[in-house]
């Protein structure tokens, strides 16, 4: 490559100033008609020109290749219909074409989204990029299904931000008549307060088919809450109640047509932590003792729980003399509590509590049904629970999981953790310090006739008794010696992991449930826990967003607790089921933007597309018909990058300087023999020199 250069002697202004000062002298004299004028204004040129010493360069180059990148699509929404296959074929003929294209550099990337929300196809582009000059690329090449979900604007903003300046051209799989039903989200909570309703927000879009009515089924929990029918584009307001603490699973699921691209998207998932609002708990104490307190402490020291406490510090039929104006003493209202008010109490505990004509068989009644009926009971029985004022000698004794032998242990002994309990979720974490526990004094010698027995007293009797009745629960300790631990007596012992759990378990806590199924999304893998009482468990099953199943056999972790975990390769959400039990686990977003709208489409890419001249083109126009792929140019026809049956690439002709050659023009001997010669022929015009006349006959 040839081209010309200045390298001035003088500062420009000074050679200015001598052109200008050299011409006004020549024009001057040109204009009065004098001899040698136009050879002075060449003598004056050439003295500029050796001034500005003009250089003649010569470079030898090496020509560098051109950038393009191409990126594949390989989206979950790209494994569809007939778009794999298409996607192959069209990434073979274009990696063909372009291997034909002198100095191109072709750079193909494919794009998955396994741990992404969404196609990220300019992401990548810009990946593949990173370390190219902007003036060496050529174009960039997107094969997709046009479903890309970081696509810049249509503006020169957007042009900008793809951090180069030539054409961006699109290759769209899939065909233009696809019919596909899908759920949005319009409102959906993420928290809701136990007990109370809520309200998600959703509706059904549907391109093409008929548009008709199709059935919705709503689930919590895998378990059908309600059911109808909806309408295409029609906002749907359905309640949902939060049913317990910890998470529920709330699944909208529409009915499928045979004709459409996927049912993944035809499901949508609401997850709501359950938070309870406050735990109202009473707690009635039969008569002041040193072992009240430690309940008292332990309820009063957790803001999440309304109590109300009542000792009873003198029974009705106890006669001292004393007038009743004279004491200040609260009457216990029994009526209020037992009977007005007894079902918004979330937890009734019993502390070393006898009848004492305090409560008439009507009232016991009352918190027989209340625990049939949901709600829970925690006796912590002291040496009156076997006598005949007892609790278990009344109407509680329906419900009570033990009866009373009538004999009371009250000889040193450490609480021991039963085989069950080994396996139990309320006592399986006290096994780590159990050799540290210290005694308790006192234990009442009961026969357990049902419930489960963790935790056991002298010679395997039950201490703490846990059992079920109807849609209640019902605890059971069989010593009021519980505050030895608190006090640190003898070294004391865990009272407080003792009886939260406890407290917890009667709350219906999810992960103190006895018989559970767990399932939670770690790293792209799936870890599933099974809860047990049992010695051993069966294999689960896996079904993934797709339908497919999968049987996973489960690996012993602990007593009463199996453990796997096990990889897999979509987004979405995964149900677990053995037997009655069933878990939900969302891997990735509950509900990805991958499929919430998989319908192939050119509208997405063709603002930002068109905007850098480049083309929108679909690889094939039928359902299952042959792909057609353009023709890629090297450069574009008069600045045209697309055309009815090409593609072309900028041509930034990049080159490399192997060596240059410089050649002065006007300087040294040249610029010497030209002002010589200018200065002889305008002292020769000057000086009148003419040829002789001839000498006439």
């Amino acid at each position: 490559m040839t081209h010309f250069s200045l390298s001035p002697l003088l500062p420009w202004p000074w050679i200015a100033l001598l052109a200008c000062i050299g011409l006004v002298l020549s024009a001057v004299v040109i204009r009065a008609g004098r001899r040698g004028g136009w050879f002075r204004l060449v003598a004056v040129l050439a003295l500029v020109g050796a001034l500005l010493e003009p250089q003649m360069i010569i470079e030898e180059r090496d020509a560098l290749d051109d950038v393009v990148a191409v990126v594949v699509d390989r989206s979950g929404s790209q494994e569809l219909d007939q778009r794999k296959s298409q996607t192959d074929a069209v990434r073979a003929a274009v990696e063909q074409q372009l291997k034909h294209l002198p100095h191109l550099d072709v750079r193909i990337t494919d794009i998955a989204t396994h741990d992404t929300d969404g196609s990220a196809l300019f992401a990548g582009l810009t990946r593949i990029l990173a370390d190219v000059p902007p003036e060496r690329v050529a174009g960039a090449i997107l094969i997709t299904d046009g479903q890309v979900h970081d696509t810049p604007e249509g503006s020169k903003a957007g042009v900008r931000s793809l951090g180069f300046k030539a054409p961006l051209h699109a290759l769209v799989t899939g065909h233009s008549q696809e019919h596909d039903r899908r759920i949005v989200l319009i409102d959906s909570p993420r928290f809701g307060i136990v007990g109370k309703d809520l309200a998600v927000r959703f509706r059904m879009e549907e391109v093409g088919g008929d548009k008709r009515p199709v059935k919705a089924v709503a689930r919590r929990n895998g378990v059908v809450v309600a059911e109808g029918r909806i309408r295409a584009d029609e906002d749907i307001k359905l309640p949902i109640t939060i049913t317990h603490a910890g998470t529920n699973v709330f699944e909208i699921e529409i009915e499928a047509a045979s004709d459409e691209l996927t049912t993944l998207n035809n499901r949508a998932v609401v997850t709501v932590e359950g938070i309870r609002d406050t735990l109202k708990v009473l707690l009635v104490s039969g008569q002041p003792h040193i072992g009240e307190r430690v309940w008292r402490n332990m309820l009063k020291a957790d803001p999440g729980v309304d109590l109300v406490h009542f000792t009873i510090l003198r029974p009705p039929e106890k006669q001292d003399g004393t007038p009743i104006n004279e004491m200040a003493l609260i009457a216990f209202p029994t009526r209020e509590l037992f009977e007005t008010r007894i079902s918004q109490f979330d937890l009734i505990i019993f502390d070393r509590y006898a009848h004492q004509s305090i409560l008439p068989i009507g009232y016991l009644n009352n918190i027989v049904r209340y625990v049939r009926e949901g709600g829970a009971l925690l006796v912590a029985a002291g040496p009156e629970f076997r006598g005949s004022q007892g609790l278990a000698s009344g109407p509680l004794a329906a419900i009570l999981p033990v009866e009373p032998t009538g004999a009371v242990t009250e000889t040193p002994f450490k609480p021991a953790i039963s085989p069950l309990g080994l396996r139990h979720p309320v006592t399986r974490a006290l096994t780590e310090t159990q050799g540290e526990w210290g005694e308790w004094l006192r234990l009442i010698n009961a026969r357990a006739h049902k419930g489960m027995v963790p935790m056991t007293g002298p010679d395997g009797q039950p201490l703490l008794v846990l059992s079920r009745e109807n849609k209640g629960r019902i605890a059971l300790l069989l010593s009021d010696h519980a505050w030895l631990w608190a006090r640190n007596v003898n070294g004391g012992g865990p009272y407080l992991d003792l009886l939260r759990p406890m407290v917890h378990w009667l709350m219906k806590q999810p992960d103190l449930e006895e018989e559970a199924l767990r399932a939670k999304a770690q790293n792209g893998q799936i870890v599933i826990e099974r809860q047990t009482l049992a010695d051993g468990v069966k294999p689960v099953t896996l079904i993934d967003p797709a339908g497919r199943r999968e049987t996973v056999t489960l690996d012993a972790a602990s007593a009463g607790l199996w453990r796997k975990t096990t990889p897999v390769d979509l987004l979405g959400l995964y149900q677990v089921k053995d037997g009655d039990l069933t878990a939900f686990v969302s891997v990735g977003p509950a509900n990805p933007k991958e499929f919430s709208d998989v319908v192939s489409t050119t509208s997405v890419l063709e603002p930002i597309v068109t905007e850098t001249g480049g083309a929108v083109l679909r690889v094939s126009t039928l359902p299952a018909g042959p792909v057609s792929v353009p023709r890629i140019l090297r450069d574009g026809r008069q600045g045209q990058y697309k055309g009815s049956d090409f593609i072309a690439l900028k041509d930034n002709h990049g080159a490399t300087i192997r060596g240059v050659t410089v050649l002065p023009l006007l300087s040294g001997w040249h610029g010497l023999v030209a002002l010589l010669l200018a200065l002889v022929l305008a002292w020769w015009a000057e000086s009148g020199f003419r040829r002789p006349e001839k000498l006439k006959a």
